[in-house]
């Protein structure tokens, strides 16, 4: 039976023209937009689209010219497709820019794939997230007349491995300082508070990723002056998750912090641009000394070896 292991992540545009599929894909999402009527939410991410698209077109000019995602993800892939099986295909999805669904099953199914191990790049799940992803790339499948065996695996934040890897990347941030100088904040994605209150569980691991990488720090002993949990990226006038990252950082005394985007796997604009350059700005008017932040795990090795976990264990 021939195997395939595909990424799913929500992608960023691979150029400056992207930008605005990127927007309008993403709002048009009923995952993202819930409304019952199609039509009003073609409006809504028609005006978002509107209004955004220039201003998200000099983030990402500001970065490059495109999201760094697509690229990382190719590094990724390659490193996967060498711990594997060579007969097992590695490939990913990106759910609002190329390549997408369509594009990947269709090459999938003319290699004769039959059967598919679906990973969502989000460590926590959520229905705005991980289930919009796998959702179209089941769906898009059907569509085709496409109907290989499909396994899934829904978040992976508690994987041992993973959890070193994010330890690995903080120290290398930390620079053999000394950690009690610094406070550190995990900045997760927001999410508007109705889509949790609605029985998203998203709040909850990531919460509970904080815990366990608490319980690492104590157990390595490193110990910081503070960890925290806030949120970024908040879109509209609506609540959203709290405390945010920016009113966090008003609340620090320690003017050093290292910020950890613990709910990202691969650099994007909200952590090239929003943590990277607009919260730098923000702390540097605050008077931080020190603001560092962590990369994303990317193609390091033990996020190679995370995967190749994750496929071993779903077969």
């Amino acid at each position: 039976m021939k195997e395939a292991i595909v990424l799913l992540n929500m992608g960023g545009p691979n150029n400056l023209r992207e930008v605005e599929m990127f927007l309008t894909n993403m709002f048009n999402d009923p995952a993202i937009i819930r409304t019952k009527s199609n039509l009003l939410r073609r409006f809504i991410a028609g005006m978002i689209t509107l209004f955004r698209a220039e201003k998200s077109q000099e983030i990402y000019r500001s970065i490059g010219g495109k999201s760094p995602i697509v690229n990382l993800t190719k590094a990724l892939i390659q490193k996967l497709q060498a711990q594997v099986d060579p007969e097992v295909v590695v490939d990913f999805v990106m759910r609002y820019t190329p390549p997408m669904a369509q594009e990947v099953c269709s090459k999938l199914k003319l290699q004769g794939i039959q059967k598919v191990y679906l990973i969502p790049l989000y460590p926590q799940y959520s229905s705005t997230t991980t289930a919009s992803s796998i959702d179209d790339f089941e769906v898009t499948a059907r569509s085709m007349g496409w109907f290989p065996i499909m396994v899934e695996i829904k978040h992976f934040f508690t994987n041992k491995t993973y959890n070193e890897c994010l330890l690995s990347l903080i120290k290398e941030t930390l620079n053999n300082d000394d950690p009690h100088e610094f406070e550190l904040i995990f900045s997760a994605h927001g999410l508007p508070q109705k889509i949790v209150d609605g029985g998203d569980p998203y709040q909850r691991q990531v919460a509970a990723h904080v815990e366990i990488m608490k319980d690492i720090f104590h157990r390595e002993g490193i110990y910081f002056r503070g960890v925290h949990l806030a949120y970024q990226s908040k879109v509209g006038p609506m609540k959203w998750l709290e405390p945010s990252l920016e009113s966090m950082l008003h609340t620090l005394t320690k003017k050093k912090v290292i910020i950890v985007p613990i709910a990202f796997t691969i650099d994007n604009s909200e952590t090239d641009f929003e943590l990277s350059i607009e919260y730098a700005e923000i702390a540097h008017e605050l008077g931080f000394q020190e603001y560092r932040v962590s990369r994303c795990p990317n193609d390091h090795p033990l996020f190679v070896q995370t995967l190749k976990e994750l496929y071993e264990k779903m077969r």
